[in-house]
């Protein structure tokens, strides 16, 4: 299973939507983590599984919550570049 790695701006969209589900409703914010987890987990098992999106990014789509991981890998890691909330991605277009 490879490695990953997070990039300073999915790292701080991570903990803003984990801030955002403990402020709406607790009970969401642990299912939210796991999910991401477990989604980080898939990605690391089978990088090249999931939808290319654009150049060599790729993206998994979060079971049970509007979240995209956008993500690359080589034969080492995996580079984590965004986990977007999809609802607002659509409110931007």
């Amino acid at each position: 299973m490879l490695g990953y790695q997070f990039h300073p701006d999915a790292s701080l969209e991570y903990v803003e939507a984990v801030d955002y589900y403990i402020q709406i409703n607790p009970l969401l914010a642990d299912p939210f983590v796991g999910e991401v987890e477990h989604a980080i987990s898939k990605v690391r098992k089978y990088p090249n599984r999931w939808r290319l999106v654009g150049g060599n990014v790729r993206r998994y789509l979060v079971h049970r919550f509007p979240f995209g991981i956008y993500y690359s890998s080589n034969d080492h890691v995996i580079n984590i570049f965004a986990i977007m909330n999809l609802s607002k991605a659509r409110l931007l277009v």
